[in-house]
């Protein structure tokens, strides 16, 4: 007996299993995810500040405090760079878009939501890029792509006013026209908003939805929305 063997404190139990080389995979993709979204986002700061073409990649590395050709390995391009800011922004109404659809609310209430989001977007630092990235010097796919995701915005925005005008909690209206003043207003945010202000993004853009919400909301007496007129028989009244 005394010569049995002691008996292991893991014995009988079964050995930890080895580490997954798929987990190690997945945290090098989030880590590169990680210093991708960090380069747009130096890249939008650099935008900002000081325009797309007076930016190069140098300034972008420096602000980062890396080589440019670390820059590279994550963008091909400044073209790409800018790009990118304009899809984080746009991302962010998009996103919008998709969590109203399961709200059980008014599609007046659901278009509010979207357009705080909006105005949070513009004011962010992707702001000059969502509304300027289109006057730079983008390839033809890239352009095309940009105008593809601004038309998306615009029929989603016409889509919410014309399910308000049917539910009857918004205020019968061209929802074109109204599509267009309501970008107009949110995308001039940009041109003037800067972040060292006393009213932070997300507090302007719920100023203009207030704003919005003023106009949009149905009138007490019922009344009907101005009629159309075109603009040939406008300019044959004038004359």
């Amino acid at each position: 007996m005394a010569n049995r063997r002691a008996a292991s404190p893991v014995e009988g139990k079964h050995n930890a299993p080895p580490a997954s080389p798929w987990r190690a995979s997945r945290e090098r993709v989030r880590e590169r995810e990680v210093k991708r979204e960090a380069v747009i986002r130096a890249a939008a700061h650099a935008f900002n500040r000081k325009g797309y073409h007076n930016t190069s990649l140098d300034d972008i590395a420096a602000a980062l405090d890396v080589t440019k050709p670390t820059v590279y390995y994550y963008v091909t391009s400044k073209e790409q760079l800018l790009f990118e800011c304009f899809v984080a922004g746009v991302e962010q109404i998009r996103a919008a878009f998709r969590e109203v659809k399961q709200l059980k609310v008014t599609a007046r209430e659901r278009l509010n939501a979207v357009l705080r989001h909006y105005g949070e977007a513009v004011a962010s630092e992707f702001g000059w890029c969502m509304v300027r990235a289109e006057e730079q010097d983008l390839s033809p796919d890239m352009s095309r792509h940009i105008e593809a995701l601004k038309s998306e915005i615009d029929q989603g925005i016409r889509r919410l006013i014309r399910e308000g005008i049917q539910d009857g909690s918004i205020h019968p209206c061209d929802p074109k026209m109204t599509a267009f003043a309501m970008a107009g207003a949110l995308n001039w945010i940009a041109h003037w908003y800067r972040e060292n202000q006393s009213m932070t993004g997300a507090e302007i853009a719920a100023a203009f939805v207030t704003v919005f919400e003023n106009g949009l909301r149905p009138r007490a007496n019922g009344s009907a929305a101005p009629r159309r007129t075109s603009t040939r028989a406008g300019r044959r009244k004038q004359t």
